[in-house]
Formats: structure tokens, C-alpha cells, sequence
């Protein structure tokens, strides 16, 4: 072995010796949060899988995940997740903030307390998570935080207006802490999806029974919405453009892993088809082509 090879050797010891590897995942009873759980327990890392309901999860420990209760709306919850991984390893080494849903439906026609729900779950669930793990990071000078966005934090369809703000915040936050948190040495990435398929379409119309705040102002809307996003999933182009949830189990790993990580990553064809078309567009010329998908509201 070489002196410079000596010397490289010794310093990947030290950092692993010296920063926590210990991951925290939350959101892990389906999709993309278990196959995540799944991925990197496998590897060998440190994996704490969460979900508000651990009996959903009990199967993970076969995989060598340690298993936690994690409600990303409650305080107490999430205070006592990171708590627990704190004092065994001294610091969470990788945050990945997957947990959030999606509902669908004519903005002034959804309740807000369902609006606040989402929020509470997509985006001040992920900026309490973040903050409660980052005084550990920042003791060890090293971390990293992977938030999972979508590509519908770059694009808006109509119907999806909560689900895209939620997102879109997603997008605002990471490119904030990714420059807050450089000199600590914790790097932030941002995960951004395409089609998936996990039970992501069903979650969204199940949120859509929800009484109607306008006398059915939208019914006619909402109806054509959900016909669409059940399409959008049962077309057989799907299989060539979307892809799974270890699709982007991959991908995290590759976030955590590397040395110097993008970012983003974009992942599946339909991420980048629908962000490239988005980005060439003007406003007019997407609102032109949202029309040939759906019927505005009120329209004759």
C-alpha cells in the first residue's frame, strides 16, 4: 500500500469512526419510504424506519431495520424519534424526509382544515424534522438531509393546487438549507420523482371525498380529475416513463453515499419529459396545454 494510499485509508477510517451513520426515515409503511428502508438496512447501514403506526412496519425488522413511532405532525413524536437515535450513536447521520401524501381537488372547494393537514404533514413536518436533527450534524460538522419533492414542485396541474404548493415549498427549503448548511459540512439534496407506482393515486382520490364547500360549484371538475389521475396511472405507457419506489430507493442511497452529491435527482422518464417541457414552455403555452387534459371550471 502506497503512502498516499495509506493516508486515504486512515482518513476514511476517521470519518467513519467519528460521524454517525445512523439513518432516519420517515414515512416508512409503503412506497418509497420502505423500499428506502429496505435498500439501506441492506447495504449495512444504521436504519431506523418510521411510521405514525409501527405494527404496519414490523416486517422491516427482518431486514435489519430498527423500528420507531414517528408522527411528523406531532411534536412529542418526532422530539422522541430523533431523542432515541441521538443518544445511540450521537447524531443522526442522514435525515430522509420522505413522509407526505397528496390530495386532489378545486382549491376554493377543499376544506382548510385538509389544507392545513397537508401542509403540517409535507412541509412543516419536514422543516421540524430537520431542525431537530441538525445541532447533532452540526457538532460532527458532517450530515446529510434528503428531502423527497417531485417533479410537481416544478409544474402545477389543475386540481393538484395544495399537493404542487407543498412541494414547491419543498424545492424553496432545499435550496435554502443546501446553502445554510455548506459550511457545517452537511450537504442537503432534493429528490424529485416522476411517475411512481406506489398507492401515491389512491391516496389522492380517497382525499377527494371531502364535502363540497361551494354546492358542487366542481363537481364536474373534480370528476374529470380524478378520471385523469387514474388514467395517467393504468396507461400502458406508464411502464416506459414511470417507474417504482426502489427506483428511487437507488437513488437516495446514491445521495446519502456520495462523496459529493448533486443537488438534485430527477428520477424516471416522466420527471424529466414533463420538467424539460415545463422549463420550454411560457405560462400561456402550458395553460394551453393543461386545456387539452382538462375542462376549465365554469367553462361552456
Amino acid at each position: 500500500m502506497t503512502g498516499l494510499t495509506q493516508l486515504s485509508a486512515q482518513w476514511q477510517y476517521r470519518r467513519m469512526a467519528n460521524h454517525s451513520e445512523a439513518t432516519l426515515i420517515t414515512g416508512c409503511s409503503t412506497g418509497i419510504g420502505r423500499a428506502t428502508a429496505i435498500r439501506l438496512a441492506e447495504s449495512g447501514r444504521p436504519v431506523y424506519a418510521t411510521a405514525r403506526n409501527v405494527s404496519a412496519i414490523t416486517d422491516l425488522a427482518d431486514y435489519g431495520c430498527e423500528l420507531l413511532a414517528l408522527d411528523v405532525t406531532d411534536e412529542d413524536s418526532m422530539e422522541s424519534a430523533v431523542a432515541t437515535v441521538v443518544d445511540r450513536h450521537g447524531a443522526v447521520g442522514a435525515l430522509v424526509n420522505n413522509a407526505g401524501y397528496s390530495q386532489s381537488g378545486a382549491i376554493e372547494d377543499l376544506p382548510m382544515e385538509s389544507i392545513r393537514r397537508q401542509f403540517e404533514t409535507n412541509v412543516f413536518g419536514l422543516i421540524r424534522m430537520s431542525q431537530l436533527v441538525l445541532p447533532g450534524m452540526r457538532e460532527q460538522r458532517a450530515g446529510r438531509i434528503v428531502n423527497i419533492g417531485s417533479m410537481g414542485g416544478k409544474l402545477s396541474f389543475p386540481g393538484g393546487g395544495i399537493y404542487h404548493a407543498t412541494k414547491y415549498a419543498v424545492e424553496a427549503i432545499s435550496d435554502v438549507l443546501r446553502f445554510e448548511l455548506s459550511g457545517f459540512g452537511i450537504r442537503v439534496v432534493l429528490i424529485e420523482p416522476g411517475l411512481i407506482k406506489t398507492n401515491f393515486a389512491e391516496a389522492a382520490l380517497s382525499n377527494m371525498d371531502l364535502p363540497s364547500q361551494t354546492d358542487g360549484a366542481y363537481d364536474e371538475f373534480n370528476e374529470a380529475v380524478a378520471k385523469n389521475t387514474s388514467a395517467v396511472y393504468e396507461n400502458p405507457l406508464y411502464s416506459r416513463l414511470g417507474g417504482g419506489p426502489d427506483d428511487v430507493a437507488k437513488v437516495i442511497e446514491k445521495a446519502i453515499t456520495a462523496d459529493k452529491p448533486k443537488t438534485r435527482y430527477p428520477v424516471t422518464v416522466s420527471a424529466y419529459a414533463f420538467m424539460g417541457q415545463r422549463k420550454l414552455m411560457t405560462d400561456r403555452m402550458w395553460d394551453a396545454f393543461v386545456r387539452t387534459q382538462f375542462k376549465a371550471p365554469g367553462a361552456e
